[in-house]
C-alpha cells in the first residue's frame, strides 16, 4: 500500500490533493476545525450549485463529488457508507433521470473500472460506517483510488490518488482487492451500467415477511406448575413482581405467543445497529451546538459535563432499547431508550424459559444471545473495583438490577446491591460510601438521569453550581442521588452524555439530518402544514414509560392519551404510524444494543394504542420465512 509521504495531518479542509475534473480532497482532522467557521451542523454540509454534496469532508461527500463534477450525476443520500452498495440508480441532475447502478463484490468477474465506486464494509478501521472512494487507475495486481476521510496528510506531489491497495486475478478471473487497513473489508465496487451480468441481484423482499404472527402452545396446565428457579435472585424477584411462575398477567396469554420471520429479524438487527449509529451521530450534532443543546432542557451546568463525557466515554455504553412498528408497511423507530433501559431479563431469560417449560419448540428465541452479549460488554467496561447497583423500590427494578448484577459477575466484576440511597453515607476524603464504607466509585443504576436533573432543577441553579457536597459539608446531611452519580470520581452506567439519545428532542434532529429515512417517522418541534397527513403523535422530550403521549387524528381528533408526571415538559410531534393490532393487542417489537450492536429482541403489547409500563411481554419466537 502506497500512502501519502507525511504523516503530519493538515488542518481542517485544507487539500490533500487533486483528482480527475480538478476534484480536491481535504483534511478531515475535525479536532482543529475552526469554530468560528464551522459554528453549527449546518455549516458542515456542503453544496455545490444547490445540490448536496455530503458532510465536510467525509468519504461519502468526496465521492458523491466527484461523481457530480465529472458526470453530472450524485447517488441518494445514505446514513452509511456501505449503504451505498445497496443503491441501484443514480441521479443525473440536470434533468432529474435515473441512471441504473450495478453493485459487484469482491472478487467478481467483472472488474472494476476508473471512475467506479469501491465500497468497504462496516468493520475494522471503518467501524460502524464503512467507507466509499473512487477507483482512478486499474492495473493487474493494484488499483489506485481516491478518497476522504483516511488520512489527513498531503498526496506525494503530482499524485492524483491517495493509495494503492493490493489486488489479484484468481483462476476463474475474479478480481480481488485488499483492504489493508486493520480489520476493514471490501464489499465490492458500483458501476453505472445496465449490463447486470455478474452483478449483485437486488432481492425484492416480501412486505407479508414482516407481518408478526401469532400462535398458541397445547394447554396442558403448564401455568399451575413452577417453572422459574427461585434460587436465582432475579427470578425470585421476578416471580415475586409477577405475583406467580408467570410471563404475563393474563393467565390466558400464557399458551400465547408471537413469530417474526428470519427475514424480519435480520431486517431489525441491521436497524438497530445502523440507527444506533445514526443516534450517536446526532448526538455529536447537537453536543457540537448550543442552541440544538438547548432545546434539551438539560440544565446548562452540567453542559461542559456532558461533553467531557461524550469524549471520554462515548464507546463504553452497556445497552439500549430501541421500539419499532413493524408490519408489511415498513419498519419504524419510536424511540431510542438509550439511558436506563429494561425488559432485559424477559428477553434473555425468562421467554426462553418459558418455551422451555410449556413445550414450545417453534423457531428459536431471539432473546437467546442477550445474556452473553452483556457479559461481553461488562468484561470490556475497564470497571476495576466494586460496581454499585442502584434500583429503586419498584418490584420490576429489583428482578431487573440482578439480572444485570448476573451478567456482570459473569464477567468477573464483584457487585454489591443498593437500594434507594438510604445508608449511604461520606468518609473523610469527601467519597460517598455504602453502608459498609467501600467507596462507591462504579455504578450501574436503574434510575434515569433526569432524576437526578430534577434535583438540580429543584434545589440549585441559582449560583449556578453543580450542588455536589464535599467533606465536612456533605456530612451535615445524606448523600442525595445527584451527590452520587454526579461526582466526577464516579463512573456511572450508562454514561451522562446517554441523555442526549434518549431525550425525544432528538427525534426532529434526526429527521433533519437523514430526513425520509426509511426507519424513522418524521419528527418536529413544531407542526407544519404538511406534517400529519396520517395523524401524529406529542410526546414530551423526557417522557419515560409511555407517560404523557397524545395521538390525533389527521383531522385533529384526540384518538388517546396517557397521564403521567411529565404534562409540564416541552414537546415534540411525530407521525403516527400505528402498531399493528393481532387478535385485540396492539404489538411493539423492541431491540437491545450491546455495545452499541444488536443484541436481542422482544415483544410488548397492549389493547390501548399506547405501549406503557404496565404494558404486558409475551414470548417471541423467530421462525423460517417459509412457515409463515
Amino acid at each position: 500500500m502506497t500512502d501519502s509521504t507525511s504523516t503530519a495531518a493538515e488542518p481542517f479542509g485544507a487539500i490533500l490533493g487533486t483528482t480527475h475534473g480538478g476534484v480536491t480532497a481535504h483534511s478531515s482532522d475535525y479536532e482543529s476545525a475552526d469554530p468560528l467557521d464551522h459554528p453549527d451542523h449546518d455549516s458542515y454540509r456542503h453544496f455545490i450549485d444547490g445540490e448536496y454534496m455530503g458532510y465536510k469532508w467525509q468519504c461519502v461527500e468526496f465521492a458523491r463529488r466527484w461523481l457530480y463534477l465529472n458526470h453530472g450525476v450524485v447517488f441518494d443520500d445514505v446514513p452509511m457508507a456501505y449503504d451505498i452498495f445497496r443503491l441501484r440508480s443514480l441521479r443525473r441532475v440536470g434533468d432529474e433521470q435515473r441512471l441504473p447502478l450495478q453493485a459487484f463484490h469482491n472478487g467478481a468477474v467483472r472488474h472494476p473500472q476508473p471512475g467506479c465506486l469501491l465500497i468497504w464494509n462496516e468493520g475494522g478501521e471503518f467501524h460502524v460506517t464503512g467507507h466509499v472512494a473512487i477507483v482512478i487507475e486499474v492495473l493487474p495486481d493494484r488499483v489506485r483510488i481516491a478518497e476522504q476521510n483516511v488520512h489527513h496528510s498531503p498526496w506525494p506531489a503530482g499524485q492524483s490518488w491517495s493509495r494503492e491497495l493490493p489486488a489479484r486475478i484468481d483462476a476463474e478471473g475474479g478480481y480481488w482487492i485488499q483492504a489493508t487497513l486493520p480489520g476493514a473489508s471490501i464489499l465490492g465496487w458500483m458501476l453505472q451500467t445496465d449490463d447486470t451480468d455478474h452483478a449483485v441481484p437486488l432481492e425484492q423482499t416480501d412486505p407479508a415477511l414482516f407481518d408478526i404472527g401469532v400462535a398458541g402452545v397445547v394447554d396442558a396446565g403448564q401455568h399451575a406448575r413452577p417453572w422459574l428457579d427461585l434460587a436465582r435472585e432475579d427470578e425470585a424477584a421476578f416471580v415475586a413482581a409477577m405475583a406467580g411462575h408467570r410471563l404475563t398477567t393474563d393467565v390466558a396469554d400464557q399458551y400465547r405467543y408471537f413469530r417474526l420471520s428470519e427475514t424480519a429479524l435480520d431486517e431489525l438487527r441491521r436497524a438497530t445497529d445502523e440507527l444506533h449509529a445514526m443516534f450517536m451521530h446526532a448526538t455529536q450534532v447537537v453536543l457540537n451546538d448550543d442552541k440544538l443543546l438547548a432545546l434539551f432542557n438539560i440544565p446548562e451546568v452540567l453542559w461542559p459535563r456532558l461533553r467531557v463525557s461524550w469524549e471520554r466515554r462515548r464507546g463504553q455504553m452497556i445497552t439500549g432499547r430501541f421500539d419499532f412498528s413493524v408490519s408489511h408497511r415498513g419498519v419504524k423507530v419510536y424511540e431510542y431508550n438509550a439511558d436506563s433501559a429494561s425488559c432485559h431479563m424477559e428477553t434473555g431469560r425468562v421467554q426462553g424459559k418459558w418455551a422451555a417449560h410449556f413445550g414450545c419448540d417453534d423457531g428459536r428465541d431471539p432473546g437467546d444471545d442477550l445474556f452473553d452479549a452483556l457479559v461481553k460488554a461488562w468484561r470490556d467496561a475497564g470497571v476495576d473495583d466494586v460496581l454499585h447497583i442502584m434500583y429503586d423500590a419498584d418490584m420490576e427494578e429489583a428482578y431487573h438490577a440482578r439480572f444485570i448484577r448476573s451478567a456482570a459477575e459473569a464477567a468477573g466484576i464483584e457487585c454489591r446491591m443498593i437500594r434507594g440511597v438510604a445508608g449511604l453515607g461520606w468518609n473523610a476524603a469527601g467519597e460517598v460510601i455504602d453502608p459498609q464504607g467501600h467507596p462507591i466509585r462504579w455504578v450501574w443504576k436503574t434510575w434515569s438521569w433526569e432524576t437526578a436533573l430534577d434535583q438540580l432543577r429543584d434545589e440549585c441553579i441559582e449560583d449556578d453550581r453543580v450542588p455536589i457536597a464535599l467533606g465536612p459539608e456533605g456530612a451535615r446531611r445524606a448523600p442525595r442521588l445527584a451527590d452520587v452519580l454526579l461526582r466526577r470520581d464516579v463512573v456511572v452506567f450508562e454514561p451522562l452524555w446517554t441523555l442526549i439519545p434518549s431525550n425525544k428532542a432528538i427525534l426532529p434532529i434526526l429527521w433533519s439530518i437523514f430526513p425520509n429515512h426509511p426507519y424513522l417517522l418524521d419528527s418536529r418541534f413544531e407542526p407544519a402544514p404538511d406534517f400529519g397527513e396520517g395523524g401524529y403523535v406529542v410526546k414530551p422530550i423526557v417522557g419515560r414509560c409511555g407517560a404523557n403521549i397524545s395521538i390525533y387524528s389527521a383531522d385533529d381528533t384526540l384518538l388517546t392519551e396517557t397521564d403521567g408526571k411529565f404534562d409540564d415538559r416541552a414537546q415534540i410531534y411525530q407521525a403516527y404510524f400505528g402498531l399493528p393490532n393481532i387478535e385485540g393487542l396492539n404489538v411493539q417489537v423492541c431491540t437491545f444494543s450491546v455495545d452499541g450492536m444488536y443484541g436481542g429482541a422482544c415483544v410488548r403489547v397492549d389493547p390501548s394504542l399506547v405501549i406503557t409500563t404496565d404494558s404486558d411481554l409475551l414470548p417471541l419466537r423467530v421462525v423460517p420465512d417459509r412457515s409463515l
